[in-house]
């Protein structure tokens, strides 16, 4: 009857997360109508071909870049098929809707992590998930795989160190499959590995070799092999090796000590008390708390290269902390439960029991309020869902099917993609896609969106097989050489784009 009611209390508590998880969330994505960040429009946008067209359908969108037709590689491929529900109905609402749902599951399984290694107030430690950080907040609600990719990684780590390795080969498969982060399970691998080798004096690679196996399986058996391995050793390697040699968007820039400050000062503060927890603590280390401090120390490290991990950073922090103060959580409720108490002490007991909850809400409750304002308040500042639309709508009405069209920016691309399919692209997604394609075609590029090229038509219809230009207004240098070439015809303009047409004369 005990485990009845226990396994009934679990399943009540789980609800309640889910629930209050999905309000946060919600009151945060839907503070404004507009979706935070680009890349949720090319997925949701990649989600309905996927519905319309087939699993694997055409990608003819970015034929200079090492995603052109033949070689294209959907390295978010289980994303976009999980996105696919929320493609029936405006795209955009299901866009943000996912953004919500997939952040709710990453959040639940973090909890699921905690509570399965006893932490006490396992609940309210997953509910400071929600006030740990406004930038943690903010990317969880773009409409990307990196809140499924933090579920993985938690629902990982609760496995190692429940014991359940092999689980890990199946993880591994469909990590792969799901986004190119995967590489990431080998890290929280290899720091329980570490963990074990120092506290329990075993070697155990087990964990390292189940994962390692499940992501070799998924690699070798993938709908886009050998082109995924391709896409691996042009894309993500040389980004392990050089964050910042190109311009790729400022995810990949780190933040300032004052950023840092300013976007999650509770997550700096729970570090702080989890190393104090470590020093005052009388047990020796447990192996979930030093594979958590290795974890901290791998991620924090990554978040000082490339602000982009802010994703994991923050609920990693989290499950350290909470690993790191159960030991002496438990020891004060032990204590306060075996003393002798009076009947008009026994209020006394219950604080001292409760102490740490009480900590805990006082602490959580303010910043989770400061967390929701912070955040509500940085995707009201995000651009218009409308930015290029106008643009979009004149190109499919007005260009022949197909026609290639010269952005000025690589980021522009998924708001152009999703508004039209008509035509096709230069560069998007990522730049180096179509430096690592051709290097001197991709600094041509740059030379002439910065202005650097005189009378840059004859470059654009001959290197790059475009006959239209579009631009943002804000690219003053290159709309200063367009506004010299007589070749170069303005057809179109609103508040936001202009469109160039490369006339013969």
């Amino acid at each position: 009857m005990t485990g009845n009611r226990a396994n009934k209390a679990t399943l009540l508590t789980g609800l309640v997360l889910l629930s209050v998880f999905a309000l946060f969330m919600g009151l945060t994505q839907f503070s404004t109508p507009n979706l935070p960040g680009n890349d949720g429009f090319y997925h949701i946008k990649m989600a309905y071909l996927m519905r319309t067209e087939g699993l694997k359908p055409n990608f003819p969108w970015l034929p200079l870049t090492i995603l052109n037709a033949r070689e294209f590689y959907n390295h978010h491929f289980l994303f976009h098929v999980l996105l696919i529900p929320f493609t029936f109905g405006d795209l955009l609402i299901g866009a943000k809707l996912s953004a919500v749902v997939f952040s709710v599951v990453a959040f639940w399984l973090v909890w699921r992590l905690i509570d399965r290694q006893k932490v006490p107030y396992a609940a309210v430690w997953a509910l400071g998930l929600v006030a740990v950080s406004e930038a943690f907040i903010f990317r969880m609600s773009i409409p990307r795989a990196q809140s499924l990719s933090l579920g993985v990684l938690a629902l990982g780590l609760d496995w190692l160190l429940s014991g359940k390795h092999k689980r890990l080969f199946f993880l591994g498969f469909i990590y792969v499959w799901l986004y190119n982060a995967f590489p990431l399970l080998l890290v929280v691998a290899g720091a329980y590995t570490l963990a074990v080798w120092l506290i329990d004096k075993r070697l155990d690679l087990w964990p390292l070799l189940f994962s390692g196996l499940g992501i070799a399986a998924g690699l070798l058996i993938n709908p886009y092999f050998p082109y995924n391995l391709a896409f691996i050793f042009q894309h993500i390697l040389p980004k392990l090796v050089d964050t910042t040699g190109t311009n790729v968007g400022n995810e990949w820039f780190p933040y300032t000590t004052q950023q840092l400050l300013r976007n999650s000062p509770l997550t700096l503060a729970l570090f702080a008390s989890a190393v104090l927890a470590l020093g005052l603590s009388k047990q020796r280390m447990s192996v979930n708390t030093a594979t958590g401090f290795f974890l901290t120390i791998i991620f924090g490290l990554m978040l000082f290269q490339s602000r982009r991990f802010i994703e994991y950073f923050p609920a990693i922090v989290l499950i350290f902390t909470a690993f790191a103060w159960s030991p002496m959580m438990i020891e004060i409720k032990d204590k306060a439960h075996e003393r002798s108490w009076t009947m008009t002490r026994i209020w006394q007991r219950k604080l001292v029991q409760n102490l740490a909850l009480l900590v805990l809400v006082v602490i959580m409750l303010p910043m989770a309020w400061k967390t929701l304002v912070d955040s509500q308040s940085s995707l009201q500042s995000t651009k218009q869902n409308q930015l290029f639309q106008g643009a979009s709508a004149w190109l499919v009405e007005n260009t022949p099917a197909g026609a290639r069209v010269f952005q000025t920016d690589w980021d522009d691309f998924p708001r152009l993609f999703f508004y039209n399919t008509h035509n096709t692209y230069l560069v998007g997604l990522d730049p180096t896609y179509m430096q690592f394609y051709d290097a001197d075609l991709y600094a041509v590029w740059v030379d002439i969106t910065r202005g650097r090229v005189e009378n840059p038509s004859r470059i654009i219809e001959d290197n790059f097989g475009a006959e239209y230009i579009l631009s943002d207004l804000s690219k003053r240098g290159f709309l200063g050489q367009a506004a010299d070439d007589v070749r170069l015809q303005e057809v179109y303009r609103d508040a936001e784009a202009v469109i160039f047409q490369v006339i013969d004369l």
